[in-house]
């Protein structure tokens, strides 16, 4: 089997901020900005990127997460249709939490245990999809966020980090695939 190509559309990292999930106020660092250039990835993940709570995202399994640059505009369009938003915005990169968004790769077609090869020599392997809860909601303005996460199999994936290095936004990768036994969606929907 061919390895797919694709390309990083952006990179994103975010800070831990207060968010207001339902009548409580938690610390959060799902809403990620963009960068303009490169960023270091540790083992962790990357450089200036804030995890409030490990045990659910970040640690050595969950240290970068990659989300389908595709997604936004279905996102997007639930939102509006779910009458979150008064006014018709776009989500932009990094609303959603996400470090990477990714064009050329979606969960039907990544598995656990795939690769992405970064052309700078960065190596990302594929862990598990994302989880959706309550924060997720609470930024999409909708209590069926998750539901609809689940459904539509749109949910991303982790990353932990083989090999370190430097990232760019428009870096090509290939995607090396791994055991293929369990894709990401049929992953989530377990």
């Amino acid at each position: 089997m061919a390895a797919a190509q694709g390309r990083v559309v952006s990179v994103q990292v975010g800070a831990s901020r207060f968010l207001r999930v339902g009548d409580r106020t938690l610390r959060s660092a799902i809403r990620k900005q963009p960068l303009d250039g490169p960023v270091a990835v540790g083992p962790l993940g990357l450089a200036g990127d804030e995890q409030t709570e490990q045990r659910v995202h970040g640690g050595w399994l969950k240290a970068v997460y990659a989300l389908p640059h595709p997604h936004l505009a279905w996102w997007s369009a639930q939102r509006q249709a779910a009458g979150a938003s008064l006014f018709e915005e776009d989500i932009l990169p990094g609303q959603l939490g996400e470090n990477l968004s990714l064009h050329g790769v979606d969960e039907q077609g990544v598995f656990v245990g795939d690769r992405l090869r970064f052309a700078g020599g960065v190596l990302l392997r594929v862990t598990e999809p994302r989880q959706p809860c309550a924060k997720f909601n609470a930024v999409m303005g909708y209590e069926r966020a998750s539901k609809d996460m689940v459904q539509s199999g749109r949910c991303g994936f982790y990353l932990a980090v083989e090999t370190a290095g430097v990232l760019r936004p428009g870096e090509a990768f290939e995607l090396e695939p791994g055991p293929r036994q369990t894709s990401i969606v049929r992953a989530l929907q377990r």
